[in-house]
């Protein structure tokens, strides 16, 4: 069998002590590996190098989703400690939630997060979710979890967050609130970073997807083709799908920066060469084999084992060449996960 075709093949060993539990300061002195699918070459960089890569003519694409404060803490008529996970908002006041614990939070029980802001919870879905409503004395139930939630930070960063997160895990180019994870290898970059390429003649792409914890899940299943992913919201507007055909039609490199960058692009229809801009959700999971479309360039952060976001990346980079950047990345004490190093797949 293929090498990359059973979810047991994205098993690799990591030491915790390379779990990054801190982001660099400033954002763009993290280490950046570079790595060429054309000869397989490996080099070792820093992540303001990165316009050095880029030709004037390229387009970066960018996620704009804003991290919200998803996380609410709270405690159950009991008193004991109980915690909801906010993923997408079904109406005015309803939600879909992760509960722990699960056992105890079934329908019907409730959780006070602060006086005056409490949850009920409705309803468990068939992937074990909840259906959760929120309510806040003053009615104003998005402001009750700006006050009171907590940024939601993987459960590999073995800390509480700060008010330091609040700021860091956050791109500096976010704009629309809906995601419970940030789109973790756009935090390298900086406003004058951004600038600097900007000042190579590359353009700036900016599309929308709400990532989702379903995002980061385990793959389960021992066949990756089996995996069903939450959906996620995405938006590519006209005048993005344009600039992104123009930059075909001129020669240009697209890079995604990230997997969600990818997947929107991935998700965009087309018609012949040309982009099209498109809205609505998407379960695309792109795995080996898989032939991308919409993606030239790829940066990205080093990710979890089985993770469905280590499969994009052997999909688009191939699976022996992933594997051995992981290996190297790991003799060369990278950084992983979410304020890890980063990685440019050229």
């Amino acid at each position: 069998m293929t090498h990359g075709a059973r979810t047991a093949d994205y098993d690799f060993e990591l030491n915790p002590a390379r779990i990054a539990q801190e982001p660099v300061e400033p954002r763009d002195a993290c280490k950046l590996m570079v790595v060429n699918r054309a000869t397989g070459d490996i080099s070792h960089r820093i992540f303001h190098d990165l316009p050095a890569l880029m030709r004037a003519g390229d387009a970066l694409v960018l996620n704009t989703t804003r991290v919200f404060r998803a996380r609410l803490l709270g405690t159950r008529p009991s008193g004991a400690p109980g915690e909801v996970l906010l993923l997408r908002q079904l109406d005015r006041d309803r939600w879909e939630a992760m509960v722990s614990p699960g056992g105890k939070l079934r329908p019907g029980r409730m959780l006070t997060v602060a006086p005056g802001f409490e949850i009920d919870i409705l309803e468990q879905t068939e992937r074990h979710t909840r259906v959760v409503r929120l309510r806040a004395a003053d009615g104003d139930v998005g402001s009750a979890i700006e006050r009171h939630g907590h940024v939601p930070l993987p459960p590999y960063i073995a800390r509480p967050d700060t008010a330091l997160d609040a700021d860091r895990y956050q791109t500096v180019y976010a704009v629309e609130r809906g995601s419970v994870a940030a789109p973790t290898a756009g935090l390298h970059f900086t406003p004058r970073l951004l600038d600097d390429i900007a000042g190579r003649g590359v353009q700036r792409v900016n599309v929308l997807l709400h990532v989702g914890a379903g995002t980061f899940k385990p793959v389960e299943v021992d066949d990756p083709s089996r995996h069903l992913m939450h959906e996620e919201w995405f938006a590519v507007t006209d005048a993005a799908a344009r600039a992104l055909t123009e930059t075909r039609g001129r020669g240009g490199a697209i890079w995604a920066v990230g997997t969600t960058a990818a997947r929107t692009l991935e998700s965009v229809p087309r018609q012949g060469d040309a982009f099209v801009a498109a809205h609505g959700d998407t379960r695309i999971f792109i795995h080996p084999p898989y032939i991308f479309h919409g993606v030239d360039k790829l940066i990205t952060n080093f990710h979890l084992p089985r993770s469905t976001l280590l499969m994009l990346v052997a999909a688009f980079a191939g699976y022996d060449l992933t594997m051995r950047a992981y290996r190297e990345a790991i003799d060369a004490d990278y950084r992983f996960y979410s304020y890890g190093d980063a990685m440019a797949i050229v």
